[in-house]
This record gives C-alpha cells, sequence and structure tokens, in this order.
C-alpha cells in the first residue's frame, strides 16, 4: 500500500514562501511522475506541479510558472514544491498524487495514489 505525506503548509503573508514535501512509502517510484494538485474554496481540483521520477522532467500551470519549483529527491522518495512570490489566490488544500507512468501529468484521474492534502493561507 503506497502512502504519501505531506507537510509543510501554513499561514503566510502575501510575498513570503512555503516549501511542501510529499513524503512516499510502501514502494519506491523509478519511474511515472508525482504532482500537486490544489482545491481552492468553491472551486474545482486543479493541476499545479509535476515531476518525472525518470527524467525529471518538470510541468506547471501557466499561473504558478515563475514562482513555483517541483523537484524530487529519488534516493528519499520525497518530492517537494517550493513556493515563492504567494498571493492570495494560492490559497487552497494542496494533495500530492503519484502515478505509475509519466503521461497525462496533468489530468487528477490518471493518478493513482493521493495524500491527505496540506493547508496553504495566503494573507494579503
Amino acid at each position: 500500500q503506497v502512502q504519501l505525506v505531506e507537510s509543510g503548509g501554513g499561514l503566510v503573508q502575501a510575498g513570503g514562501s512555503l516549501r511542501l514535501s510529499c513524503a512516499a512509502s510502501g514502494r519506491t517510484f523509478s519511474s511515472g511522475a508525482m504532482g500537486w494538485f490544489r482545491r481552492a474554496p468553491g472551486k474545482e481540483r486543479e493541476f499545479v506541479a509535476a515531476i518525472s521520477w525518470g527524467g525529471g522532467r518538470t510541468y506547471y500551470t501557466d499561473s504558478v510558472k515563475g514562482r513555483f519549483t517541483i523537484s524530487s529527491d529519488n534516493a528519499k522518495n520525497t518530492v517537494y514544491l517550493q513556493m515563492n512570490s504567494l498571493k492570495p489566490e494560492d490559497t487552497a488544500v494542496y494533495y500530492c498524487a503519484a502515478k505509475s507512468v509519466s503521461r497525462f501529468v496533468m489530468v487528477a484521474s490518471t493518478y493513482d495514489y493521493w495524500g491527505q492534502g496540506t493547508q496553504v493561507t495566503v494573507s494579503s
């Protein structure tokens, strides 16, 4: 059974930074991808960023490009999301997810495993 545990959320002022972590256990990921999604109050879940385990290719939604950086530590089976220049509209519950193939990484329904989520609140 794969478990994903997120950490690093919290309250920050606009313009500040946070780093989210997602630790995977239960299996070693040598291929596939890990992604971050978020759900703001009253909105649908949306893709934020993803990284392929094998080649480290990264993907971002337009609204976070240049501000967020996704990275991975394969030895630790952990993925990070460094979030800089945070805006109030970044406020949401952030979820990490894992999949065994690195295709369609922006599509939530293609992911096999999900974490419980961590709250990020950005005050203006």
